[in-house]
């Protein structure tokens, strides 16, 4: 399993949301190729990075950035989300190296953008399922539609989609600890990589979400703890290693 440092992007900074809302937000570093620095230094093999603005214009706000960071790390996977709404952005991303790109929004609203984009770019698309109480949210969390997560996500699986990043977006950015069962209820009902995000806070979340045991949770993606050093990146890598293989 992979600990995953999340780069989440605002106005060109590093920042984190609290529960998605862009007025509640700490920055955490002016520049975000020196967040990435960090966490490649502190042994990384992933890296997600979110376009806060564009998540919520609809459109890249903050492509400069994540390039800058692709061009710097050219061997380090990155997965990037935040107002992906066109194969032309993706194209642009992929272009800049960067190997995934996660649809949110578009993916709910059209799921027909998502089987386009695996037939145009397989292996590279990574649909990302936000929820709450089993409604996915869309709109930057700002909305909540009727669709049950468990079966947009099977719907997406038969697409071809490569792996899908579930937030439970009532702990996000809360460090109230990650929903493990509503992670693996959702990994029992399909059978590509599951990465689970949401309110990872101590190496306790992480021996939580091991023990669930579900072979396609491949990883979790942290973002507050780490940068608030509730949770010691490195250290927590090294527990997801010895306990998830």
């Amino acid at each position: 399993m992979l600990l995953i440092p999340a780069i989440d992007l605002k106005d060109g900074k590093c920042v984190r949301l609290r529960q998605g809302r862009m007025e509640d937000d700490t920055v955490f570093a002016d520049d975000p190729l020196e967040a990435a620095a960090r966490w490649v230094a502190a042994g990384a093999r992933r890296l997600h990075v979110v376009d806060l603005n564009g998540a919520f214009e609809g459109r890249p706000v903050n492509a400069d950035a994540v390039r800058r960071i692709a061009e710097t790390f050219p061997e380090l996977p990155i997965q990037v989300g935040g107002g992906i709404r066109s194969e032309e952005t993706v194209d642009a991303y992929l272009g800049a190296g960067v190997r995934w790109c996660i649809i949110g929004t578009k993916a709910v609203r059209e799921p027909h953008f998502v089987s386009e984009l695996c037939l145009e770019f397989p292996g590279h698309v990574i649909v990302g399922l936000d929820a709450r109480d089993g409604r996915v949210a869309v709109d930057g969390w700002s909305k909540l539609s009727r669709h049950d997560v468990v079966d947009l996500a099977q719907h997406f699986e038969r697409d071809g989609v490569e792996a899908i990043v579930y937030t439970d977006i009532s702990r996000d950015g809360m460090l109230t600890g990650v929903n493990v069962e509503a992670t693996r209820r959702l990994a029992q009902a399909i059978s590509i990589p599951v990465i689970a995000s949401g309110g990872i806070t101590n190496l306790d979340d992480i021996r939580g979400l091991c023990a669930a045991a579900e072979p396609n949770i491949v990883g979790a993606i942290t973002g507050r703890a780490i940068y608030e050093g509730t949770l010691d990146f490195a250290e927590g890598q090294r527990l997801m290693d010895e306990l998830g293989g």
